[in-house]
């Protein structure tokens, strides 16, 4: 049998060499790791930024349960230091609402009727102070929490002000 020793244009242009191929998959493999890398980056980051938002969430809830808490105090608000923490008196009646900041967390009990209840964890610091303005107590809440990554640049902190009803 002869073999051509000469073929048409149009079929030594149509084939794929197999080295080609190999270009071809190992150039779709880089490709898919590096979307596949990308993909769980923003995803990790994702769920990062819910969960600072549900602690965002959180915090707000507190510091505005403690304000009208504040707000609705019947008598002299008490702060006491501790070496565990920090307690914040509040009273409202014939009861009194108890803060207590101590271990990395904030809890609230409503004495003597209910047990505690925890507010926030993972609390870096909490500190309760007043100010007299023009006759009237002020209270500030200083609130730092503790961020959940450690690359996080910018820390929770939170501001709260209230003032009582009653001078």
């Amino acid at each position: 049998m002869k073999l051509p020793t000469h073929f048409p244009a149009a079929r030594r242009c149509a084939g794929v060499s197999l080295i080609e191929c190999l270009v071809y998959v190992a150039v779709f493999s880089i490709l898919l790791g590096i979307g596949t890398a990308v993909f769980y980056f923003c995803w990790d980051h994702t769920r990062a930024v819910v969960f600072t938002a549900d602690e965002v969430e959180s915090a707000l809830r507190a510091g505005e349960r403690w304000r009208a808490d504040v707000r609705g105090a019947t008598g002299k608000i008490s702060v006491t230091t501790t070496s565990d923490g920090e307690q914040v008196r509040i009273p409202l009646g014939a009861k009194e609402i108890r803060y207590d900041f101590s271990h990395g967390e904030l809890r609230r009990e409503l004495w003597p009727a209910h047990g505690s209840r925890q507010l926030l964890g993972k609390v870096r610091s909490s500190a309760v102070s007043a100010a007299t303005r023009s006759g009237v107590t002020a209270w500030r809440w200083e609130l730092e929490l503790v961020p959940r990554r450690k690359e996080t640049q910018f820390p929770l902190l939170f501001t709260f002000e209230a003032a009582t009803s009653t001078p």
